[in-house]
């Protein structure tokens, strides 16, 4: 019984390792620092009239600093926004999301940093490096390394 173990687990190995010769090699990518995307996100910036303030590598302008009733890293949003590319294009927004209710500790880092500067009823354009929103893998139509932009309305906070 014991041999007859021994060569399933030597035929698993054998035809997991010979199989997997055919499969590309998968590169790990290199995660940039958030100062490696402040031009471009200037450049948004000036180009699109935001008045932005500096925060942590991101850049945020408050349009309306709401009430008093701040996110705390485990509260739960509902919120109105829209996400672009540094290019323009909506890659995503609450139209078509499914992140109202989701908890701010759940989401990118440049969401973590820049909503709770706002209260409920609050207004927020975040510039966010790629470090702070995607990363180098990108997420769906995000491709990797890309800064972001969003326009973030904040509702309610649980």
């Amino acid at each position: 019984m014991k041999k007859l173990f021994l060569v399933f687990v030597v035929v698993g190995i054998v035809v997991f390792f010979g199989c997997n010769k055919g499969l590309p090699d998968v590169t790990a990518c290199t995660l940039l620092p958030p100062s490696a995307d402040s031009a471009a996100l200037l450049k948004y910036a000036h180009d699109s009239s935001i008045q932005v303030t500096a925060d942590s590598g991101m850049y945020y302008q408050i349009i309306d600093s709401g009430n008093n009733t701040r996110p705390i890293y485990s509260s739960n949003l509902v919120v109105n926004y829209v996400g672009r590319l540094m290019s323009g294009v909506i890659f995503d927004s609450a139209s078509n999301s499914n992140l109202n209710g989701a908890r701010l500790s759940g989401l990118i880092l440049g969401w973590q940093i820049g909503l709770p500067k706002i209260g409920v009823g609050g207004h927020i354009i975040m510039l966010i490096p790629s470090a702070y929103g995607y990363g180098c893998t990108g997420y769906l139509p995000v491709p990797g390394n890309a800064p972001l932009y969003f326009d973030v309305r904040l509702l309610q906070v649980n």
